[in-house]
């Protein structure tokens, strides 16, 4: 009887050696013999699923994006039900803090990739793209605890948000520099919160 090959968890473990590889060397260290050999698999099987170093890198960028967002997503459906939108808005923003190991890592991974992003759009796309539906979620957050607060809506509820996405990602990127940690970086977030909310 023929072997069942995974494809989808074939390419995982491509994609988890070029993560392991862009956090200890960064992204020009990436080459598709080092993914190979980090992947403990010949040359022949990166090339069956990738074409290219470009092709391999660029689903690596973005199952890295897709990984830090379902974990917003989770810490909203963790922070749902009883949970008020104050709580859930702060809970949100934090999620991208790396305050654990595997944040910590797609942080840094995110970050060794920005000067990539630099001199190529498709890549800058992938690593920020326009989050429309978050923004105007974490508006209608603050709306919701202003209210609950019995203060008066904002005029612009979505650059308030977009401020407050802008923020939490920046430290994120200082934590993952090292030139915070994640609790000083909390501790700024919260202050922020707290002057949108009032």
């Amino acid at each position: 009887m023929p072997k069942v090959v995974d494809a989808e968890e074939r390419r995982r473990r491509l994609v988890e050696a070029v993560w392991r590889l862009t956090v200890r060397t960064g992204l020009e260290g990436v080459t598709l013999r080092k993914v190979a050999a980090e992947a403990g698999v010949s040359m022949g099987q990166v090339q069956h699923y990738y074409a290219s170093r470009e092709e391999l890198v660029a689903d690596a960028v973005a199952r890295a994006v897709a990984a830090l967002n379902a974990r917003i997503e989770a810490s909203i459906r963790a922070a749902g039900g009883e949970q008020d939108a104050e709580t859930i808005l702060r809970t949100c923003l934090t999620a991208v803090l790396g305050r654990d190991e595997e944040g910590m890592r797609l942080l840094r991974l995110s970050v060794a990739v920005l000067g990539q992003a630099v001199s190529d759009p498709a890549m800058a796309k992938v690593l920020a793209p326009a989050d429309g539906e978050l923004v105007a979620f974490t508006a209608a957050l603050i709306a919701a605890a202003r209210a609950d607060r019995g203060v008066p809506p904002l005029e612009d509820g979505g650059v308030a948000a977009d401020i407050c996405w802008t923020l939490a990602t920046g430290l994120g990127v200082e934590v993952a520099l090292g030139q915070r940690s994640a609790e000083a970086a909390e501790r700024v977030l919260e202050h922020h919160i707290a002057a949108v909310l009032r």
